[in-house]
């Protein structure tokens, strides 16, 4: 995934705040949803999924999602619309400062670029496997998910739907315990997703028809090279990426 940042700030400031995985699950959710709209990648006025929506693309419970949008409607963050056409949206100005706190630190750049490289290791991996053992039912099954995606409204149902098609890959390998351990670290990873425009999400969509083209053609170094450059990119478009890029 390619994106750019719209912030013209750098929102990691001198707050100094505990690694994500000892943030309440509340917390966290805040972090990320607060990151992309500093970031500007969720725009002013910009209608979220709902709570249900919200909790499966974060990968947390309904009552967790519901809470952090409440802490985030009190700040200002997002505003809260009955009626109709109601729901949750961004606000038209945010409060840079409320944002700026909670964007995540430079202290979880180390980790996060760690785990895209364990990620790395584990998707060529697979990938090869899955190229010579594939069969022709999780082909058309991983057909099917690009298709899902490239159907897909929100990054809510984008993310679910590309974690199905990853863990998908990895169990067409029939690697066994190699796929418990790489399945260990893309949830660690997912940890880290904020949300994306669903433009930004479509394009990396490419990178998986690209994939399952080389898989049923049995093209297993094109297809562990598609793999490898489809993670090899997070390093420069995940959230630490784009907050470094706002210090320039």
């Amino acid at each position: 995934m390619s994106h750019e940042s719209a912030a013209d700030t750098s929102p990691i400031g001198d707050a100094a705040l505990a690694g994500l995985e000892r943030r309440s699950a509340i917390e966290a959710v805040r972090l990320r949803i607060g990151t992309a709209i500093f970031l500007g990648l969720l725009k002013p006025g910009e209608r979220l999924p709902d709570k249900h929506d919200v909790a499966l693309g974060l990968s947390v419970s309904p009552i967790t999602a519901r809470r952090a949008l409440t802490t985030l409607a009190d700040e200002g963050v997002v505003v809260r619309r009955r009626g109709r056409n109601g729901g949750t949206f961004v606000a038209d100005a945010p409060p840079r400062d409320v944002l700026a706190a909670l964007a995540a630190p430079a202290g979880e750049f180390n980790r996060v670029h760690r785990l895209v490289d364990r990620r790395v290791l584990g998707e060529c991996a697979v990938t090869h496997f899955a190229a010579v053992n594939i069969s022709e039912d999780q082909l058309g099954e991983l057909e099917a998910l690009t298709g899902r995606m490239a159907q897909a409204e929100s990054w809510s149902g984008y993310h679910q739907l590309d974690e199905e098609f990853h863990r998908l890959v990895a169990g067409a390998s029939g690697l066994e315990g190699a796929v418990e351990a790489y399945l260990e670290v893309l949830s660690e990873l997912y940890e880290y997703f904020i949300p994306y425009p669903i433009e930004s999400l479509h394009s990396s969509n490419q990178d998986h028809i690209q994939l399952v083209a080389a898989l049923r053609e049995g093209r297993v170094q094109a297809a562990v090279e598609i793999s490898r450059r489809h993670v090899d990119t997070l390093h420069r478009t995940m959230f630490m990426g784009l907050v470094d890029g706002t210090a320039e």
